[in-house]
């Protein structure tokens, strides 16, 4: 075959349902409620019934979702906020933001998510320290997987801790059949075009069981307004709000992301098939499906991984590394707390994973070809 392979194939997921897309467009051109019109209710509905969560409000982006929650809970300086390193900033991005402090917890070898051990050992050591007190965890769906949300909400509960989803990357997977809302206080997601569930912008959601939590966040998405009286500012907010065009684009995604999780599942359990016996591939929880938002697998140890990459990048075969640097290794947050002082997990999986192409139309005799070149690359 002639490679000429997408690493995300956006053009064939628009046109399998352009004409749909164009007609929800037109219409949010023709009403002229571009910001908070009646496409947002009706995307925030949806996502209620399908997250499963009783209050959804959309915003700007993925970062804004899980600022949202800590902003409503009152998090402040002093305030300590376990997250993976493992992860793209923005999971540890916005406590700093509120002068709070992350602290870099490290992730499974196998499952690539938040190690519960360490998540403990991390707490213990919050707790010890005289200028810190623990008030929540941020847990990352990492590649599309769900983290081990029932251990991970066992400890929460045990600390009085607040447990946040970050289902940017694996919004609608699910443990034992359950989405990560059956254990979490907030589930956060990110409308990135390039996630399983994207936008053709920045866009992003955030859910909750809690009444309370779900008015306080309303008002702070809208800089912190009275909605009795919109120029009685009651908060320090943001403008966090949606495009209508974008909800108008998600309503039609939203109605095909079930066909597409499932397709997703059946490539990555075929490229496991294929190369469980080459690399290691990213290993599931129990009985979890994963909405594989990358197909990441850890390369042989002493492997050269540039040179793989290189290869492959010749075959027409493109890859990604994530993440090259874990967070506590990154300049901006190299004050920050490590449990136990060194993430020895993260910082290995840094060196030796590669993301292969992945999306849901992913044929097989692409995924043959990417599969071939992979192993030749390997052993030259």
């Amino acid at each position: 075959m002639t490679a000429n392979i997408p690493f995300i194939d956006l053009a064939t997921q628009r046109d399998r349902i352009r004409d749909k897309i164009d007609r929800r467009m037109a219409a949010v051109l023709d009403h002229g409620a571009f910001v908070m019109g009646p496409e947002i209710r009706e995307l925030e509905a949806e996502l209620s019934r399908f997250g499963q969560m009783a209050h959804t409000l959309s915003c700007a982006s993925g970062t804004d979702a899980l600022a949202l929650p800590l902003m409503a809970w009152g998090i402040r300086p002093g305030d300590a906020v376990f997250c993976p390193s493992f992860t793209f900033a923005s999971t540890a991005e916005v406590v700093a933001w509120l002068g709070a402090t992350p602290y870099f917890v490290d992730v499974d070898p196998q499952t690539f998510n938040m190690d519960p051990a360490s998540l403990k050992a991390a707490i213990a050591e919050a707790n010890a320290a005289d200028d810190l007190v623990p008030r929540a965890i941020i847990a990352v769906d990492l590649f599309g997987q769900p983290a081990d949300y029932p251990a991970i909400r066992q400890i929460a509960d045990a600390h009085g801790l607040k447990l946040i989803s970050d289902a940017a990357q694996g919004y609608g997977g699910t443990i034992d059949g359950e989405l990560s809302s059956k254990w979490s206080h907030v589930v956060s997601t990110s409308f990135f075009p390039a996630k399983p569930l994207g936008c053709y912008g920045d866009g992003g959601a955030v859910q909750t069981d809690d009444e309370e939590l779900a008015a306080i966040m309303a008002s702070l998405r809208v800089h912190g307004q009275n909605f009795e009286d919109k120029y009685d500012n009651i908060r320090i907010g943001m403008n966090g709000r949606m495009d209508t065009l974008q909800a108008a684009i998600l309503l039609e995604k939203l109605a095909i992301f079930p066909d597409e999780i499932a397709a997703r599942g059946r490539i990555a359990s075929r490229y496991s098939q294929k190369l469980s016996n080459l690399v290691m591939p990213q290993r599931l929880l129990r009985d979890a499906t994963s909405t594989w938002a990358q197909y990441t697998v850890r390369l042989p140890e002493g492997v050269d991984r540039a040179a793989v990459a290189a290869s492959l990048r010749e075959d027409g075969v493109p890859t990604a590394i994530y993440y090259p640097k874990p967070l506590h290794r990154q300049t901006a947050y190299q004050s920050f707390p490590v449990v136990d002082g060194e993430l020895k997990v993260s910082d290995a999986l840094s060196r030796d994973v590669l993301s292969l192409p992945m999306h849901a139309y992913l044929t097989e005799e692409t995924q043959d070809f990417i599969v071939e070149k992979l192993a030749a690359a390997l052993a030259a």
